[in-house]
């Protein structure tokens, strides 16, 4: 065979190659710019970008869709929805339940940060998406990428790329997007509230029985959350019971660490041009940025509520921590507050908050599941 005749065989993927993939392939180099360079959560942005980059790469069979690695692990991983439940068992072994415990108003916070995901539904369905869809786009709002894909999986698997890269995406810009609107909302006086945190002591049977306690609770009422809420809580009872200490170790290490890596490259393999370049995922974008912003506003509207009726000794900020992204948003909000005051230490009531949001956004992707399945 001459040179010639090898010619077309060698330049088969420069002729493959289109402006969509171009397209892709430049998302993919920023996403992993803003992972390397910025450090804008890199371990989730950085293999999403690489998934994204081989997904553009023409007749590799690097897709989600085709017979290769790729297609092995969204199958495997992601279809079946074990990723997203091994990624919950180390998120539930890094949470810390006692601040949560000790102040349990701050359920209610978690509750108010779960509003943008039943307003965006609300929206989804009056620009043209069909309940099933707009109930998957809605749980973005819920700013967390297990509790995301595990909805979209079972309702509208079609939109799972651009609604998993949504909910990562948000997540990670969280340091952006947030702090505008606390400013916005809330003025340098009340950013600046100090509050008093004299906890209550919170006993080792009660860390115990809490996961076990609301794994059977929320199962009993919800039982289309059991898988979520069953693996985060595991993951927590495994640090609570301080007798398994290498398999919490191995949660919130080897476990989530692996799983979150398999998860992007997979969530990234979804993101070729063929499928991801559309209006509808422009509109599921925009939807999520909505459904984010939505989720602030109300939990500092409700911080707000909640300061006036303590006599402003409730610093409303912690309202915007109700939101899901552990351990992101507790820790932003401490340090807008410690930014305004130095001696000004909100991190406990931030982090019950956050926990709070985090099980709201588990209970609230089981209501959409449990309610629009028998609709659909």
């Amino acid at each position: 065979m001459n040179i010639a005749e090898l010619l077309p065989e060698l330049m088969k993927g420069i002729l493959h190659f289109t402006w969509g993939n171009a397209v892709m392939i430049a998302a993919a180099l920023v996403l992993i710019y803003l992972a390397v360079f910025k450090e804008i959560e890199p371990v989730l942005l950085l293999p999403i970008g690489f998934g994204c980059l081989l997904a553009n790469i023409p007749l590799a069979g690097m897709t989600a869709v085709e017979e290769g690695m790729m297609g092995v692990l969204y199958k495997a991983g992601i279809a079946t929805e074990l990723f997203p439940l091994l990624i919950f068992i180390g998120v539930g072994a890094m949470i810390d339940f006692s601040p949560l415990l000790a102040q349990p108003k701050m359920a209610l916070l978690g509750a108010a940060g779960q509003f943008g995901i039943f307003g965006t539904l609300i929206l989804a369905i009056l620009i043209g998406f069909p309940l099933n869809q707009a109930a998957s786009i809605g749980v973005i709002g819920a700013i967390d990428g297990p509790t995301s894909i595990f909805v979209a999986t079972k309702l509208a698997p079609e939109l799972l790329a651009p609604i998993a890269v949504a909910a990562y995406s948000y997540m990670s810009l969280i340091p952006i997007i947030q702090p505008p609107l606390m400013k916005l909302l809330t003025t340098k006086k009340e950013r600046m509230t100090r509050m008093d945190y004299a906890p209550k002591p919170v006993s080792q049977k009660a860390l115990l029985f809490f996961p076990v306690i609301l794994t059977l609770v929320v199962g009993i009422l919800v039982p289309e959350a059991t898988p979520l809420i069953s693996m985060l809580m595991l993951g927590n009872l495994l640090k609570a019971a301080g007798v398994v200490d290498r398999l919490s170790k191995a949660a919130q290490n080897e476990i989530i660490n692996i799983a979150t890596l398999f998860l992007g490259l997979a969530i990234g393999a979804t993101m070729d041009a063929a499928s991801f370049l559309n209006l509808a995922t422009i509109k599921i974008m925009a939807l999520g940025l909505f459904a984010f912003a939505l989720d602030t506003v109300a939990g500092l509207l409700f911080g707000k509520l909640m300061s006036f009726m303590s006599g402003y000794k409730i610093n409303p900020l912690i309202g915007a921590a109700g939101i899901s992204a552990f351990p992101m948003a507790g820790r932003l909000v401490a340090k807008m507050a410690n930014d305004e005051d130095n001696d000004n230490f909100i991190l406990m009531h931030a982090m019950g908050a956050n926990t709070a949001g985090q099980l709201g956004s588990v209970i609230a992707g089981g209501i959409l599941l449990s309610i629009v399945s028998k609709l659909i």
